[in-house]
């Protein structure tokens, strides 16, 4: 059993939207901060976007990578166990496979090295 299942991708043309989801399992949802993370052919994974936990001080905080910041928004369901992340404007350069992991603590520390299968997102002409 996968700790996330993620969905949402597809194939878009450049300026579209999609929506991608991130369904947790096996895991107290709202103990942790959980980040979107892509990776492209022949390069590593990087971080996209992040939402804290809902127990922090900064209850359910965002944070943006640079290239993504304005046109990206992220956001979490504690019912529903899922994060979502809203992706508008979309560039040639946001195609990747995403993926979704947990933080062990605030955003922009260490990770568990538990993935999904990941989403494809393929933005051209």
């Amino acid at each position: 059993q996968l700790n996330f299942v993620e969905s949402g991708g597809g194939l878009v043309q450049p300026g579209g939207s999609l929506r991608l989801s991130c369904t947790a399992s096996g895991m107290t949802f709202d103990y942790y901060a959980i980040g979107w993370f892509r990776q492209a052919p022949g390069k590593e994974r990087e971080g996209v976007s992040c939402i804290g936990s809902y127990y922090g001080y900064a209850r359910d905080g965002t944070s943006y990578a640079d290239s993504v910041k304005g046109r990206f928004t992220i956001s979490r369901d504690s019912d529903k166990k899922t994060v979502y992340l809203q992706m508008n404007r979309l560039k040639p350069e946001d195609s990747a496979i995403y993926y979704c992991a947990a933080f062990k603590g605030p955003c922009g520390g260490d990770i568990h090295d538990r993935w999904g299968q990941g989403t494809q997102v393929a933005v051209s002409s």
